[in-house]
């Protein structure tokens, strides 16, 4: 690049001038990368465009042979072009042919150049293609150079999401956007919708990208942020948002971003170096984007569709367009997707409008997904290309339910799912009217349907759902959406609120059950190759007793004059169980010499999740009050079994006889030691496997509140010693005519339940 700094600025302005002059699109980027070239003393620049079939085409080359333009094509990840427009992320090499990922295309006679450097072309956070300099001379190309390319290809990103190039390319795969189509998520919050599509891309677009005073823009830019922080107070003067729980702390950190330095100063360095305040904002925006599309940290993605929502509010603000609702003109039904949002994104919507959100993204403690719950909105995410293949007004229905998400749906699947829905509701109904009704069997037998919870945003279930008690408490949940380590007082606060709305029914606290896949940032930690099997729960709290002990202390202090009900997780040595309890112990003489007061009860159990524990029951019964066992880790470690493994996840039933007779044995050692036994996970909420915990001899099993109503109804009907008789029959049966599943199944159509 010359080394005149107006270099870039004069770029800059050339490329506005070619964007205002009347030229044909295809002339129109062969000149842009012929100034690209002269401006950088390059050799070559060329500009590719991801079609929609995933091929990066050739579409503009300064430098290479020119009849290999349309003809050149990579696929998404193939070679250093596919590289970038997979990750998201600039290459700069000087010399490009020993970087693995180097594939030679004959037909452009590149081999002569050495030196590459290629940045993505973004818009919105997706990748449209890529914009490449190359040079015979083995070099470095310096920052102001990547910046330079950088900004350039904002420009050519309006063109290509402007549909300017259309007509250009040769004749490639079209993506049908009339056809059904149906995908597969992970339901993250409960209920079904139907409706029509609102597509979510709040994004303005920026077209006055370079700037001519500096100090005004600065000036603008200052103005924005504090239009945008005083917004964010009102958000959190909202009327129908609930005072207290999950959804407030989201918008707190919504206030402590927006007054962040390092976002700050990276807006006021772009103003600096030329961009205006929008088209600044829009650049640290992109580079976010990219960020967040390869970052693993479920935590730290989460700070970053923070910052991303952020930027949106602000580029309004600058535009003048504060005041537009994204849910503006939406109908009745407005279906919301989206690759990601913000939290206080979702607020923007008039909430009675809204019947379902579809993310590409998202997980359970995403900041959305909370402030979704707290509003009764059903959640489907990692809908992967939902937002490419779906149009506005779209027909599409959200099953909360399964994980599901049909989109332009036949007839017949919206005519399933509107009667799926008045049946719901009906259902809804008949399980509301059962709320108050004894949980017990047709014969008598007592059952406790404990409710599994983890934020006070799951607390108004409780009694909604008729619970007998909270069965599992996730504490870790709290630490995950924390932006640091929550404070004893905090932890405290939400213990003591979480025993306040149980009113003296039970609640058991699982400590912290971090690590693995569960990464707490403010955490050191290291990438394992097996984290459900790695350095998680009980064997990271050993090892870091203050984070423990603070808990404890927590836990005891929340509980003064009540019962505490407290369970350590992935237990694998009774040695670690020891340690835990002596913990716990020294906690309760600390806090009783200062005069504390403390539970009237105190009890201590271990969950059984590895197998190792299964021959060492007896022994582990004398050290505990109860225990439960967690289903979902005991099975998949019972039957070396990935559950997120598609390949392998269904081939193996945790209604199999060999893993009913684990949990029978399990239930026998409890028995024999007058230990009550519990079993909180998936299968306790699915009304087949629930009845079949119950013909083992299970009284008490803990589920997700949605689940209780459908199992209490089932075990209604139910002759538990009737069933008892025919597990057990079954279970000493060696050679067996019918899977566990099929005499469960035969059971309940020969009794008429309903499973």
């Amino acid at each position: 690049m010359r080394s005149d700094s107006s270099g870039p600025r004069l770029l800059m302005r050339r490329i506005r001038e070619l964007m205002a002059e009347p030229l044909e699109p295809q002339a129109r980027l062969d000149e842009i990368v012929r100034q690209i070239a002269a401006n950088m003393v390059a050799e070559v620049c060329s500009l590719y465009v991801l079609r929609a079939d995933g091929v990066l085409e050739l579409y503009a080359t300064e430098g290479l042979n020119p009849g290999s333009v349309h003809l050149a094509q990579l696929r998404l990840g193939e070679g250093l072009v596919g590289t970038i427009a997979a990750t998201a992320r600039a290459l700069n090499l000087q010399d490009a042919q020993k970087h693995p990922a180097f594939t030679y295309l004959p037909e452009t006679g590149e081999e002569i150049f050495a030196s590459f450097m290629g940045v993505p072309i973004l818009r919105a956070g997706r990748t449209l293609g890529v914009l490449v300099v190359q040079n015979k001379e083995k070099r470095v190309y310096k920052d102001e150079e990547t910046e330079a390319l950088e900004t350039v290809a904002m420009v050519a990103a309006e063109m290509i999401a402007a549909g300017s190039l259309e007509g250009l390319s040769r004749p490639g795969v079209v993506l049908d956007l009339s056809r059904p189509v149906h995908f597969n998520g992970i339901a993250l919050a409960d209920g079904i919708g139907l409706g029509h599509v609102i597509l979510h891309e709040p994004r303005v677009v920026v077209t006055n990208l370079f700037n001519e005073d500096a100090d005004a823009e600065m000036t603008r830019l200052e103005k924005a942020l504090s239009s945008l922080r005083i917004s964010i107070e009102d958000m959190l003067s909202r009327r129908d948002m609930a005072a207290e729980g999950e959804h407030r702390a989201v918008l707190e950190a919504y206030r402590m971003f927006a007054h962040d330095r390092g976002w700050v100063r990276r807006l006021e360095e772009s103003v600096r170096n030329g961009l205006t305040a929008e088209a600044s904002v829009e650049k640290v925006q992109n580079d976010m984007r990219a960020r967040m599309m390869h970052m693993t940290d479920p935590y730290l993605r989460e700070r970053l569709h923070d910052f991303d929502d952020l930027a949106n509010r602000l580029l309004r603000e600058l535009m003048g367009r504060a005041g537009d609702l994204f849910g503006e003109g939406a109908s009745g039904d407005a279906v919301i997707v989206s690759r990601s949002m913000g939290a206080a994104e979702l607020l923007d919507y008039r909430r009675e409008q809204i019947r379902g959100l579809v993310l590409e993204e998202g997980a359970p403690t995403s900041h959305v997904v909370i402030v979704a719950r707290a509003l009764g909105i059903p959640v489907v995410g990692q809908v992967k290309g939902a937002v490419s293949m779906a149009e506005k007004g779209d027909a599409i229905i959200v099953d909360g339910e399964e994980g599901s998400v049909h989109l332009r749906p036949p007839a017949d699947i919206e005519k399933t799912f509107a009667e799926r829905v008045q049946f719901r509701a009906k259902r809804q109904e008949r399980y509301k009217a059962l709320r108050d009704v004894a949980a017990c069997t047709k014969d008598g037998q007592p059952i406790d349907l404990l409710m599994n919870a983890g934020l006070l945003v799951d607390l108004p279930q409780l009694e909604a759902a008729g619970a007998a008690g909270i069965g599992l408490f996730r504490t870790e949940l709290q630490f995950m959406i924390a932006s640091t380590l929550p404070k004893t007082s905090d932890q405290e606060r939400l213990y003591a609120s979480v025993l306040d709305a149980a009113d003296g029914r039970p609640v058991t606290f699982r400590t912290l059950d971090i690590g693995g896949d569960k990464v707490l940032p403010y955490l050191h930690h290291s990438p394992e190759e097996n984290p459900a099997l790695g350095y998680r729960a009980l064997r990271l709290a050993l090892d870091r007793p203050g984070l423990m002990r603070t808990q404890l202390r927590a836990l005891l202090k929340a509980a003064g004059g009540r019962e505490l009900r407290v369970m350590f997780p992935m237990v694998t040595d009774l040695d670690e169980l020891r340690k835990a309890r002596d913990l716990i112990s020294r906690e309760f003489k600390h806090l009783t010499r200062f005069a504390h007061v403390m539970p009237k009860r105190l009890k201590l159990g271990a969950m059984i999740e590895v197998p190792s524990l299964l021959f060492q029951l007896d022994e582990l019964m004398q050290l505990v009050d109860f225990v439960s066992i967690g289903s979902n880790d005991l099975f998949q470690f019972f039957c070396a079994v990935d559950r997120g493994n598609a390949q392998i996840s269904g081939r193996f039933d945790d209604l199999s006889t060999p893993f009913m007779r684990a949990l029978k044995d399990i239930l026998d050692a409890g028995q024999r030691n007058s230990v009550s036994v519990t079993l909180c996970g998936e299968m306790a909420g699915r009304p087949l496997s629930a009845m079949a915990l119950i013909g083992l001899g299970f009284r008490s099993i803990s589920m997700t509140s949605s689940a209780i109503g459908p199992v209490k109804a089932m075990l209604l009907d139910l002759d538990a010693e009737k069933l008892h008789k025919a597990v057990m029959m079954h279970l000493g049966d060696k050679h067996p005519r019918q899977t566990f599943r099929q005499m469960l199944e035969e059971f309940a159509a020969a009794n008429a339940i309903i499973c």
